[in-house]
């Protein structure tokens, strides 16, 4: 220990400032009855992708893109041609990328080495002594952090009310295991720790010599060996911030993990001086792009370049004549790429029906409560606030059924029961014979499909009624839908069904926070059925004919079938409407199950896509969004009669109508940031599973009701599953960043980046990249950064034109 370092950690305001730093490169993971898509380089979104290639081969030893043996078979078969390589290479930064386009194309050949993390103490600890220490401490932790987490799945739950600190003190200063495997003294080190987590960390940064240079990547390597807990932790730090409060988990979790190096340090400390030493000061060492990691970045962009020419060639196709006159139906459906294949089946139907793309929570940012339940169900994107309140049901439904709220509470209590610990085994040997045709339907996926039995949906407390008169037009607004209205407008949210499937809810809406849309569907239903709010809203120059019904739905996408909520709105003089329209939407429910049957493993044909839903041995019931590789926000008409593969979320959006360009900032801020959560989710559990991946569906054990282990303990698994991106035999996800085409002027989306600096961060570090569809639809114009944009050729939108840059 050097006198510097002394000096260096003396105040704990800077070791609190590294802490931070070090917290926020890690991503929040939500619980698994809530699970929402995840950016996992949130915490590097204001670097380009080339330098944190190196920064993540230096504190995890993963990879950020492909093995270049995936580029090179593209640029083999010419799916990435000369053309992608050149514009991906120009785009480059001059050093240290390659010599010339040769020189690329050769390094595309050649695997590049693999990348290796800088090793931790237990690392060397484990090299010095042949006891996997790294493998200990996960184990460890695991056992503790599963109790320390849960949600209710143990019913001897560990104690509550003390931080993660000091609850972990408690417990590892009984726990003998780590001396039994010969770290001798280390019940005695952890009782004698400091009673903070910030001194602790200081005093471990001192013990081990690092120096303040070197403890951010030093600090983010300890947590990335934490897996999924440290996620979890820091999603319990976003849930905090975003109500106005701070949490301190995630940073008690950094001390308990250098903890464990301090007395390893201690214990090993002769055997690992030189190669801790040499690490500690790689660790000090700033973090800059390789040349490897640029290669891989420019092959990386010139992938997404091939991919961009690709949907430029459809969105330039010539559009199907459009249908004058009153729509036959309307059919709002989520932005969700599922949402495109049945959007486009059901417009085949009949030409005549319009649909329109939206954010699955309607606007309608709701804490909701199921009937008879008291848990507060946030159905909203998770970078909101709730702003409304909730619940199904109401006095009257509660005078008339009470004893449907006894069931279904006696129910809940009757399955906690079941997983009793004293009560469980004894459940099995006298209830089992019961459970045995329950068995044989779900095994041989017999069951059908159950609708939601909850009753309509109500606001509680209810809005005055110009709340709910502003509230409707902004959202109609938003949705572009001011006119022209069909007789009946179906708003249908989006959810899955399936069973024995812990991911279940990462299959629902990401806009409703990973529950299923119906209940916004429904709200907004009876909102804009309102005569009071009607009546309001002509004043605003929004008139809704008096024969016009809006019904919620639910769009099932494992089933492509849709569920329409007539009773909450029953309508005598709607009948025949209702029953042509249920017609139409069972008939495109066959065609998007063909479409998709085509890409599921074993699907055969669009009638075993229902039996998936229903099977507990099925891994794949559907693919939910991998391919995703664009964001659209424009009017139908630009991608109506396009196959656009269910690759695409698409987003209605007429500018013309945007007073001040406020719907087209909700659009870059909210829906096209979830978005980027989702694409890059995808991205990341591809690209390095074994960092950002779920694991492997097989192995699976829920652990505290929140997340996954593989096998019976260890670290938390975030991420996909492999399933979800991989067949079996290849990728069912290509990696690529999202393309966002927004038709708009290029002036209002410069000014909407210049106020907001991390969503401008994604584009200018092209982890999205921004287009600018012109009049007819096309891809005009690339946003080059730093608030520039390049002309594309409009005489060919396969071909690149040469770069005219244009600050605008």
């Amino acid at each position: 220990m050097t006198t510097e370092n002394t000096t260096t950690w003396s105040h704990l305001q800077e070791i609190e400032a590294a802490i931070d730093r070090a917290v926020r490169a890690i991503p929040p993971a939500w619980p698994l009855a809530s699970n929402v898509a995840v950016n996992p380089f949130l915490g590097q979104a204001h670097e380009p992708l080339a330098e944190v290639g190196a920064r993540l081969a230096r504190v995890a030893g993963a990879p950020v893109t492909m093995a270049r043996r995936w580029y090179h078979a593209r640029i083999t078969a010419g799916l990435i041609s000369d053309q992608d390589l050149a514009e991906a290479f120009a785009n480059a930064p001059s050093r240290p990328r390659p010599a010339n386009l040769l020189a690329l194309k050769d390094a595309a050949g050649r695997e590049a080495p693999a990348p290796a993390a800088l090793p931790t103490v237990a690392d060397l600890a484990a090299r010095a002594s042949g006891t996997d220490w790294p493998g200990l401490v996960a184990e460890r932790l695991g056992a503790w952090a599963a109790g320390f987490f849960d949600e209710g799945q143990a019913l001897w739950a560990a104690p509550k009310g003390r931080g993660a600190y000091a609850a972990w003190r408690a417990v590892a200063s009984r726990d003998l295991i780590p001396e039994i495997a010969g770290l001798r003294g280390f019940a005695r080190h952890v009782a004698d720790a400091p009673e903070t987590a910030s001194a602790a960390v200081a005093c471990a940064a001192v013990r081990l010599g690092l120096d303040a240079d070197a403890v951010e990547t030093y600090f983010h390597r300890l947590l990335v060996t934490l897996g999924g807990w440290a996620h979890y932790a820091r999603y319990k730090l976003w849930q905090a911030e975003l109500a106005g409060g701070t949490d301190e988990t995630i940073a008690d979790l950094l001390a308990i993990r250098l903890i464990w190096e301090e007395a390893l340090f201690l214990r090993y400390g002769p055997q690992i001086a030189e190669s801790w030493a040499s690490a500690c000061a790689a660790h000090a060492m700033p973090v800059e792009a390789t040349q490897d990691s640029v290669i891989d970045a420019i092959l990386q962009e010139a992938a997404e370049r091939a991919a961009q020419r690709a949907l430029a060639k459809t969105l330039a196709e010539d559009a199907p004549q459009r249908i004058e006159g009153r729509p036959a139906l309307q059919a709002a459906f989520c932005i969700d790429v599922r949402s495109e294949v049945f959007r486009r089946a059901l417009e085949s139907v009949n030409p005549a029906i319009q649909t329109l793309g939206f954010a699955g929570f309607f606007g309608l940012p709701t804490a909701h409560r199921r009937f008879a339940s008291d848990v507060e169900e946030k159905r909203l994107p998770v970078l909101l606030n709730p702003g409304l309140g909730s619940c199904s049901g109401g006095p009257e439904v509660d005078a008339r059924d009470r004893s449907a709220r006894f069931k279904a509470r006696a129910k809940r209590a009757w399955g906690r029961f079941k997983l009793a610990a004293v009560s469980s085994f004894a459940f099995v040997e006298a209830t089992g014979p019961v459970y045995v045709a329950k068995l044989l339907t779900d095994a041989l996926g017999m069951e059908g499909r159950a609708p939601s039995d909850d009753p309509a949906p109500r606001l509680h407390p209810a809005l005055d009624s110009a709340s709910r008169i502003k509230t409707a037009e902004a959202v109609l607004r938003a949705m572009s839908l001011t006119g022209n209205f069909a007789r009946i407008v179906l708003l249908a949210g989006h959810g899955a069904t399936v069973v024995n499937n812990p991911h279940a809810s990462a299959l629902h809406c990401g806009a409703c926070g990973g529950y299923s849309g119906e209940v916004n569907a429904r709200l907004l239903a009876t909102l804009l059925n309102d005569a009071e709010v009607r009546a309001g809203l002509v004043q605003s120059g929004i008139e809704i004919p008096a024969d016009t019904l809006f019904l919620g739905a639910l769009h099932d996408t494992t089933t492509d079938e849709v569920i329409v909520y007539a009773e909450d709105h029953p309508s005598a003089s709607h009948k025949t409407d209702l029953e042509q329209a249920r017609a139409w939407l069972a008939a495109a429910g066959r065609i998007a199950r063909t479409e998709r049957a085509l890409r599921l493993p074993r699907a055969g044909h669009e009638r075993a896509i229902r039996r998936r839903s229903r099977d507990w041995a099925e891994i794949r019931p559907e693919w939910a969004l991998a391919g995703c590789k664009a964001f659209i926000a424009a009017p139908r008409r630009r991608t109506a009669g396009r196959s656009l593969e269910g690759r695409a979320f698409l987003h209605d959006y007429d500018w013309r109508q945007d007073r001040n360009f406020g719907v087209l900032e909700l659009i870059l801020t909210a829906p096209v940031v979830v978005a980027s959560w989702i694409s890059l989710q995808y991205y990341g559990s591809t690209v390095a599973p074994d960092l950002f991946g779920g694991g492997n569906k097989l192995l699976h054990n829920v652990t505290g009701g929140i997340g996954v282990v593989e096998g019976n303990g260890g670290l938390l698994r975030a991420g996909l599953p492999w399933q979800s991106v991989h067949d079996g035999e290849r990728h069912a996800h290509d990696p690529l960043r999202l393309s966002v085409c927004i038709e708009a002027p290029r002036q209002a989306m410069s000014e909407i980046l210049r106020r907001h600096a991390s969503v401008r961060a994604l584009f200018d570090n092209r982890w999205l990249h921004l287009f600018a569809l012109d009049d007819a639809g096309r891809m005009a114009w690339r946003y080059a950064g730093d608030l520039r944009w390049t002309r594309m050729d409009q005489g060919d939108a396969v071909r690149p034109s040469p770069r005219v840059e244009v600050a605008v």
